[in-house]
C-alpha cells in the first residue's frame, strides 16, 4: 500500500515549505483511517530534510519517483523511503532506503542483531531492508514479471562512524544493502549509489506496478523450499502425522474467503505437529498460495528455519514464518493458509503493551482461507494463554468457517512412551491416570542429587549428538541480560553457577553447541526438542504431606508468565489459584517433556525430590532406556 507518492521535484519543495510531515500524516491517515504520534511526525520532519540534502544532486533525475513509508504486502511493515525510476540501460529500478536517527549502538553476539539504547536489541538496519527486498522478490509477481531491480541501503544520518555498524559481523547484510552515515562523504556516497540505478525519471509508474502486483510465491522461492525438504530426516512423517498432512491439503482445495476452513489438530508433546506444519509450508508454497507458518514464540520459528536451510544465518525464507500478533490488520482472506503451531500459546491481545487487536484467533481466521491449529491444552503456561478447542470453535463459528478435529497419537518423544506421560500427568496431579509408577516404563529418567551432577550428566549426554540442554522454571531473576559478568542461577554450596540462555545465539540456542552452558526457560524450550533434557524445579513447585503445592509469588520478577494473578486474585482468589496452579503444573510438564530419549531432574525442595523419588517405583530410581 502506498501511502506517500510523487516525483523528486515535489517532494523536495514540500520538505523546503516544512509541510512534509503533515503531507505524509494526512496521507497516511487516508490510506489506514489512523492517526500517527507526535514523535513519528518530528521524525519524518528530521529525517526528510536529510534526504532532501541526499536528493540535491542535480544527477538524481527531477521526475524520479518517491515513495514513503510503503506498507509491504502481508505484513505490517514499511519501508521508509523508496526512489524509482531507470538506470542508463533504461531498467526499471527501485532502491528502497531504511532511515534511522540512531547515533550510536552496541554489536551483539547474536546473528544480524544490534543493541540500542531506547529499543534494546533490534534488527541490523541492512538486515532489516534486505529482508524486505527479499520479501518484495520473492512475492510481487510484477517485481519478477517485469524485471524490477530492488536495491536496498540503509541511511543513518545522525550516525559518525565507528566500529560497530559496519562491523565485518555484520558483513553477510551490509554486503547486500550498503550502509551510509552521518557526513558529507558518506552523503556522497548515498547519491552515487542511487544514481547507479535511478539515472532516468520514473516514467514507468515503477512504485504503482510494485504495488499492484499480484501477491504469490516466485518459483525460485518453492524450488528452494522443496529442495530443503527433500532427504531432511527431521521432518519426515509417518503414520497418523501423514493422515493430518493430506486432510489439511484436502481442505486447503475447497477453501474460499466465502467457505472458511478450520482444521484444530491436537497432540500431545513429541506427536509431531510441527513436523506436519512444516511439510504444509512447503507443499503449499510449492502450488504458489501464500501460507505462513505461525508461532507466539520466536524459537520454534527460528529453529525450523534454520533446520530448512542448514545455517544458523538468517534468509529469505523467514518470511514465510510469522509471529501470532502480525495479522491485526490483514485484510480478510489475504492468505491461502495460515499454520498456527503451539496453538495453545495464542494471546487476545497483540503488540508489545497487550494493546493491539481483539483476539489473535479470530484475526488469524480471518485473515486466512484455511487456518490449521495444533493444539496441546495441556501446554498453556502463562496467564495470557487462551489457546483452547472450544475457543478456536467459537471464533471458527462466528466467522461462518467450517471446523474438523483431528487427533496426532503417535509418540515421538520420551521414547515414545505414552506411559511416561501418563505417570508425569499422575505425579504432576494434573490428572489422575493408571500410571502411578514408572516400572516397565522405556524411558531413561533419573533424580539427581545436585545441580552440578545435573550439569555434568547433560554436558556428557551432549557430546553424542549436541542434543542435551539445561532447562529450568522461571524462579531466579535474569540478572545477566544486563550485567553480562553476573550468574542467574546459583547454588554455592553445590559450586554451581550459570547464565539463562539468550545472551549469545538468541532463539537459535538450543542448535549452538556453547549454549549447553546456559540454561533454557519454558519460553526458549517450548516448542523444541532434545534427546536429553535436564530440568531444575524451582521453589514453585513443592509437595507437602503428598500434595503438589504450587507457589505463583515464588517466580522471578522477569517473567511476566504470571502477569494478571496478583489482580484476579484480589477478585476472585480461588479461580485465579486454580488457574495459576495449572499453569505453573503445565510448565513443568512441557519442561519435562523435552527430552526425547531421556529426562533428569534436580528438585531444589528435599520433600518434593522424595515424592517423586518414591513415584518412580524402583529401589535404583532409574528406568533405563531399553538397549
Amino acid at each position: 500500500m502506498i501511502v506517500y507518492q510523487a516525483n523528486k521535484a515535489d517532494f523536495v519543495d514540500r520538505v523546503r515549505a516544512g509541510a512534509i510531515d503533515e503531507v505524509i500524516s494526512s496521507f497516511y491517515f487516508k490510506a489506514t483511517g489512523r492517526h500517527v504520534g507526535k514523535s513519528e511526525q518530528d521524525s519524518w520532519k528530521h529525517s526528510m530534510r536529510y534526504m532532501r540534502d541526499v536528493l540535491a544532486d542535480s544527477a538524481i533525475p527531477e521526475d524520479a519517483g518517491v515513495s514513503i513509508e510503503y506498507h509491504i504486502p502481508l505484513t505490517s511493515k514499511r519501508i521508509d523511503f523508496i526512489l524509482t525510476g531507470q538506470n542508463e540501460q533504461g531498467v526499471d529500478h527501485a532502491v528502497l532506503i531504511e532511515l534511522k536517527q540512531w547515533s550510536e549502538v552496541e554489536m551483539t553476539e547474536k546473528d544480524g542483531i544490534v543493541m540500542t539504547p531506547r529499543f534494546g536489541e533490534v534488527s541490523h538496519p541492512s538486515y532489516q531492508v534486505w529482508t524486505y527486498t527479499s520479501l518484495l522478490e520473492d512475492f510481487c509477481e510484477n517485481v519478477r514479471k517485469d524485471d524490477i531491480r530492488l536495491k536496498p541501503c540503509a541511511y543513518l544520518h545522525n550516525y559518525i562512524e565507528d566500529d560497530v555498524i559496519k562491523n565485518l559481523f555484520y558483513s553477510a547484510y551490509t554486503s547486500k544493502a550498503p550502509v551510509f552515515l552521518e557526513g558529507d562523504e558518506e552523503k556522497g556516497k548515498l547519491q552515487e549509489y542511487i544514481k547507479k540505478f535511478v539515472k532516468h525519471g520514473d516514467v514507468r509508474g515503477v512504485m504503482y506496478r510494485i504495488d499492484g502486483g499480484k501477491i504469490k510465491p516466485s518459483k525460485n522461492l518453492c524450488d528452494s523450499l522443496a529442495s530443503m525438504l527433500q532427504g531432511n530426516e527431521e521432518f519426515l512423517m509417518i503414520d497418523d502425522q501423514k493422515v493430518v498432512y493430506e486432510t489439511a491439503l484436502s481442505l486447503m482445495k475447497k477453501a474460499t474467503d466465502g467457505e472458511k476452513q478450520v482444521l484444530i489438530v491436537k497432540g500431545g508433546p513429541g506427536t509431531g505437529k510441527s513436523v506436519v506444519a512444516v511439510n504444509l509450508l512447503v507443499e503449499i508454497t510449492k502450488r504458489e498460495l501464500l501460507v505462513q507458518y505461525v508461532t507466539k514464540n520466536a524459537a520454534p520459528r527460528a529453529v525450523y528455519e534454520c533446520l530448512l536451510t542448514g545455517t544458523m544465518k538468517k534468509t529469505h525464507i523467514g518470511n514465510l514464518f510469522s509471529g501470532s500478533g502480525s495479522y491485526v490488520d490483514t485484510e480478510k482472506g489475504t492468505f491461502d493458509a495460515l499454520l498456527v503451531d503451539e496453538a495453545h500459546r495464542l494471546n487476545a491481545k497483540s503488540g508489545m503493551y497487550k494493546n493491539l487487536g481483539e483476539n489473535q484467533i479470530k484475526e488469524i481466521i480471518r485473515a486466512s482461507k484455511l487456518s490449521v491449529f495444533f493444539l496441546d491444552e495441556d501446554q498453556r503456561v502463562t496467564w495470557q494463554d487462551i489457546g483452547e478447542l472450544e475457543e478456536i470453535r467459537r471464533w471458527a463459528r462466528l466467522n461462518k468457517a467450517s471446523v474438523y478435529v483431528m487427533d496426532l497419537r503417535s509418540q515421538f518423544r520420551c521414547n515414545g512412551s505414552d506411559g511416561y506421560l501418563a505417570w508425569l500427568d499422575d505425579a504432576l496431579q494434573i490428572r489422575e491416570t493408571a500410571n502411578t509408577f514408572l516400572e516397565g516404563i522405556s524411558y531413561d529418567f533419573q533424580i539427581v542429587d545436585s545441580p552440578s551432577d545435573l550439569r555434568d550428566l547433560i554436558f556428557e549426554k551432549n557430546k553424542e549428538k549436541n542434543k542435551a540442554r539445561l532447562v529450568a522454571g522461571y524462579c531466579w531473576n535474569w540478572i545477566s541480560r544486563r550485567d553480562k559478568t553476573k550468574m542467574d542461577i546459583e547454588f554455592p554450596e553445590y559450586d554451581f553457577a550459570m547464565k539463562w540462555n539468550l545472551a549469545s545465539e538468541g532463539n537459535l540456542w538450543i542448535l549452538s553447541k556453547k549454549s549447553v552452558n546456559e540454561i533454557g526457560c519454558i519460553h526458549t524450550a517450548q516448542g523444541l526438542e532434545m534427546d536429553y533434557v535436564g530440568v531444575i524445579v524451582g521453589p514453585d513447585l513443592i509437595v507437602r504431606n503428598g500434595k503438589i503445592v504450587t507457589y505463583p509469588r515464588a517466580r522471578a520478577r522477569t517473567d511476566a508468565s504470571l502477569r494478571g494473578y496478583l489482580q484476579a486474585s484480589r477478585v476472585h482468589p480461588e479461580q485465579a489459584k486454580r488457574k495459576a496452579d495449572a499453569l505453573i503444573k503445565n510448565t513443568y510438564r512441557t519442561l519435562m517433556t523435552r527430552g526425547m530419549k531421556g529426562c533428569y531432574v534436580y528438585f531444589t525442595d528435599k520433600e518434593t525430590e522424595r515424592y517423586f523419588r518414591d513415584r518412580i517405583g524402583r529401589v535404583d530410581h532409574q528406568v533405563e532406556v531399553d538397549s
